[in-house]
Parts: structure tokens; sequence; C-alpha cells
């Protein structure tokens, strides 16, 4: 695994990235931006995804992804990091700080993934790649989700294995066991939920919020929040990541 890093102080800030993206193309921008420059920040490419290698015989499981993070960690002496991560990269940090609670000390979760959803063909991110076989993908159901996603989002999904772009949306689509918003709701680190604030109320929001989860909505984006309002991103990222201080 590969990833960007910037030189600063402890906690160091860990970016992770969503399915078929790239770390450094979805936080270079807002990583130096003055109210969240200053700590050390690593910019992670996900095993099978930009830079890093796409091994075949991974499963790319989200606890795969989860325990292959924390080996990146703990060989780059990273501890207690404040783990800022977006859609599918959410869901493996959730999985990180169940499963390696020394190295998260806090989350920023950027509309991750909570619940399981169902496999629909078609349709676009996970729940369409997953819904083909690994066959069919590979075979050319790829090109099908080239062709819907456009040219925006394959500049960094085409860089990404196809076998690692289909077996993380298909584990993705399943969840996990208890499932992710379970174990979101019994860590006992700070936690932050950003949204769209176009989507409307998040199902469960007031669950999350009673286990103390702050679920924060951000004005005029879509689900790349940092990418289509870097600036109220920024502004919400660091609110999050101050809370404690």
């Amino acid at each position: 695994m590969r990833w960007v890093e910037l030189p600063g102080e402890e906690p160091a800030r860990v970016y992770v990235h969503g399915l078929g993206a790239t770390s450094p193309a979805y936080f270079a921008e807002v990583a130096v931006h003055p109210l969240l420059a200053g700590h050390r920040s690593l910019l992670v490419d996900l095993l099978g995804y930009g830079h890093s290698d796409r091994p075949a015989d991974f499963d790319y499981t989200l606890e795969s992804h989860a325990d292959a993070l924390a080996g990146v960690l703990e060989s780059a002496g990273v501890s207690g990091a404040e783990v800022i991560a977006h859609s599918m990269g959410g869901s493996v940090a959730v999985v990180l700080a169940v499963r390696h609670p020394h190295l998260v000390s806090r989350l920023v979760l950027i509309d991750a993934n909570l619940d399981p959803i169902a496999p629909v063909p078609g349709a676009g991110g996970s729940s369409g790649i997953a819904a083909y076989s690994e066959e069919e993908f590979l075979a050319g159901g790829w090109e099908e989700v080239r062709d819907r996603v456009g040219p925006g989002w394959w500049s960094t999904m085409r860089l990404a294995g196809r076998v690692a772009l289909h077996r993380s949306a298909t584990h993705l689509v399943r969840g996990t066991v208890p499932t992710l918003r379970e174990l979101l709701v019994d860590l006992k680190i700070p936690r932050t939920y950003l949204l769209p604030e176009a989507d409307g109320p998040l199902p469960g929001a007031d669950a999350l919020t009673r286990a103390g989860v702050s679920v924060v909505p951000v004005p005029d984006c879509g689900h790349n929040i940092m990418l289509d309002n870097p600036q109220a991103f920024v502004r919400a990222t660091a609110a999050a990541l101050g809370a404690a201080e």
C-alpha cells in the first residue's frame, strides 16, 4: 500500500478514499487548507486502488481492508490517528477503529455506508457493481459501469484493479455483522458524520446522536462533499477535529 505524507504535528490525520477513488485526488486540496494543515497527514490509497498494488488473491472485505490499513499505520509509526474517511473508506474506518482501537482517536465519516444495501442492476456506485458476478464484471460489465459513472469518477476508478473494485463493492453492500451502524454506535471515541444537506435527514440520525455521534449536514454538495464544497467541508471537519480539545 502507498500513501502521500505531509509533515506536521501529532496526532496524525489519516485520509481514506471511497470506492473507485484515490486519497490524493480527493483530499490533497483540503488537507493543506489553513484550517486543517499543520498536522502530520497520510493520504492513503487502499489496497487495489490508486498507487497501491492490486493483488488478485486479496478478498477485499471491509475487515481485510481495515487490517491492511492498520498494517500501514503501524509501519508508519502512527497511533491515535484522527481518521477522515469518505464513503466506503468511512466503512473501513469504522471497522479499523473496532479491530485496532489503539490506532484511532476520532472519526470523521463523510457520507459513509452504514447499512447493507441490495445490489441493483444498472444502479450507480457499489449497488450497480455488486449486481454483476465477478466473471460478468471482468468480462465486460466494467465497461458498462465506466459509461454510467462518467468521466469524473472514471478518472480515478480506471486506476483501480477490476477485481478489487468488484470485490470491494460486493462486500460493501453486504456490510458487516453487527452492522456498521451498530459498530459506530458502540464506539466511545469522538465521531462525526457529514452528509449532504440536500439528501435530507440521515436515517437513524436521532439514535446516532443519542450515542454521541455528531451528525452534520453540509450545504451545496453531493456525495463527494470535499470536492463539491471544499470550504464547507473544511469548516465542518475542522470543527469536528477540534470538538474534543
